[in-house]
């Protein structure tokens, strides 16, 4: 049963349910469910609590609200978008306007349910005017994104976009140059797939065959390394 605090965290972090694991996903061996889930719920509480009172670079004072995450706890995939937009920025979720919506047909493109994945942005507060986060912002995040996936444990990642690509590679290649390949988070090893971010195919309708490819291959991979 989970209780009311975890309730509460889940729902700031824009998490469905938690499930504890119950063995050691190293070694095989039992743990201590309540010990390990007392761990994540302190873990996952401080995060928040980090994240909702940010004042790390200048988009503090000037977003409506921070925005954390949405999707699964037990999610297999990690989606990994720039920076909100202004209706993200009021509802205080990710992805929620048109390019939101055409991700979720994207990822229904290959089967994915919402217990499939979890999506968060690099940057946690909206950018005045929608422009590109600055390198101060990305940085000023990285810790919270990094804690993230550590919290979530995917067995892949999807980059959305060449701003959140570069950064998460530390690259300065073109997005052209980094899709359509298998690379590895830099942290973690996780292998980490790049395609385009939804938004730039609203606007370039004719490259949503190569984002369906990079889908593809993302889906691929995930399937080689569970083998």
């Amino acid at each position: 049963m989970i209780d009311e605090q975890r309730r509460q965290y889940l729902a700031a972090m824009g998490v469905d349910v938690w499930i504890p694991r119950h063995t050691n996903t190293v070694t095989g061996a039992p743990v201590d469910v309540s010990s390990t889930a007392a761990e994540c719920q302190q873990a996952g509480d401080d995060l928040v609590a980090e994240i909702q009172s940010c004042q790390r670079c200048q988009l503090a004072t000037t977003r409506t609200q921070v925005v954390i995450g949405r999707g699964s706890s037990t999610a297999r995939w990690f989606i990994i978008g720039e920076a909100p937009g202004a209706e993200e920025d009021r509802l205080g979720e990710p992805f929620v306007g048109p390019a939101g919506r055409l991700l979720d047909e994207m990822l229904k493109s290959i089967k994915l349910t919402t217990d499939d994945f979890y999506i968060a942005n690099m940057v946690k507060c909206r950018p005045p005017g929608n422009r590109n986060p600055s390198l101060a912002e990305v940085n000023a995040c990285g810790d919270f994104l990094h804690r993230q996936i550590t919290l979530i444990s995917p067995s892949i990642i999807l980059v959305l976009g060449r701003i959140a690509a570069q950064s998460m590679l530390a690259s300065t290649e073109s997005l052209a140059r980094l899709r359509g390949h298998l690379h590895q988070h830099p942290q973690t090893g996780i292998p980490l797939i790049v395609t385009y971010h939804p938004a730039y195919l609203l606007r370039s309708p004719r490259d949503k065959g190569k984002s369906w490819q990079d889908l593809c291959l993302a889906r691929q991979t995930l399937a080689q390394s569970l083998c």
